[in-house]
């Protein structure tokens, strides 16, 4: 039985691979049942030959980066696939400094349709971290905290988020009175309990990995805008904008903007002076 639990990962914190990847923003992916090829197939993904090692992976990555056009924003970058064992057959992992933003859904879907899929990021600035965990084509599990977790079964993970170390009740509720943990420790290995393969730093950084190109993603629909704010003082300020909203009152204004300019000017009244109230009288 696999009983890895946060402590088997205190590494990271003195690893220069894994302090890069915080830094830069990236996302981890394992993926069972799919050869590094086919999952950059799957991805999309440009080939771009092989890169030994994290070094190999980060000088790819930096020589895309030179090229792109920093006038438009562009998120495509290079990823990194190597096959690695874990449980029950060997796994894909996928590396990317991607800024945290994960392989696309549809994507991960498909790559966990008669499977499994398990990620986690850090976009490298606020920094947020997210975790998935992906079966048979649905999102079972997901979360920023693991006590506000979101997906079809989004409790089930509990008995294991205890185990690897965070601080949960038997309810999943956050537990004030048990010690904190390093929470991204935690994550790998929940992610370890749950494909069975043991991320070290140097499986990352002397492995051989397929490169290739992730194109950006398009942008998603949206249907309405929230803010979500709550003071020091524990006053909350809730909005939702719905899409028509706004783009009515974006017409409106772009309307004004484009009409033509009316300039008013009122002139001042005559103020009179001593003298000039002497000589009317």
């Amino acid at each position: 039985m696999n009983l890895v639990t946060a402590h088997d990962y205190a590494w990271i914190r003195t690893s220069p691979v894994f302090r890069h990847m915080t830094g830069s923003g990236y996302t981890l992916t394992l993926i069972r049942g799919w050869s590094p090829r086919e999952v950059l197939r799957v991805m999309e993904a440009e080939p771009r030959g092989t890169g030994e090692g994290t070094a190999g992976l980060i000088e790819a990555d930096d020589a895309h980066s030179a090229e792109v056009d920093y006038d438009y924003w562009d998120e495509s970058y290079v990823a990194g696939a190597f096959s690695a064992p874990g449980e029950n057959s060997d796994w894909t992992l996928v590396l990317g400094f991607d800024g945290g933003l994960g392989i696309a859904a549809p994507c991960l879907e498909t790559l966990s349709k008669g499977g499994r899929v398990v990620a986690h990021s850090t976009n490298g600035g606020k920094p947020i971290h997210l975790f998935h965990w992906f079966e048979d084509g649905e999102l079972r599990t997901t979360f920023e905290g693991p006590s506000a977790r979101d997906g079809n079964t989004p409790d089930e993970l509990v008995p294991l988020l205890r185990e690897v170390g965070f601080p949960l009740t038997f309810e999943g509720e956050h537990d004030e009175s048990a010690p904190d943990v390093d929470r991204k420790a935690a994550v790998l290995a929940l992610a370890e309990r749950l494909t069975g393969v043991r991320v070290t730093e140097s499986l990352l950084q002397d492995a051989t990995y397929e490169l290739g190109l992730v194109p950006e993603q398009p942008a998603e629909e949206w249907t309405s805008v929230v803010i979500d704010i709550t003071d020091a003082h524990g006053e909350r300020l809730y909005r939702e904008w719905a899409y028509e909203e706004i783009a009515t009152a974006s017409d409106r204004a772009r309307a004004e903007a484009d009409g033509p300019m009316v300039i008013t000017y009122n002139r001042p009244s005559a103020i009179k002076g001593p003298s000039t109230a002497a000589a009317d009288r």
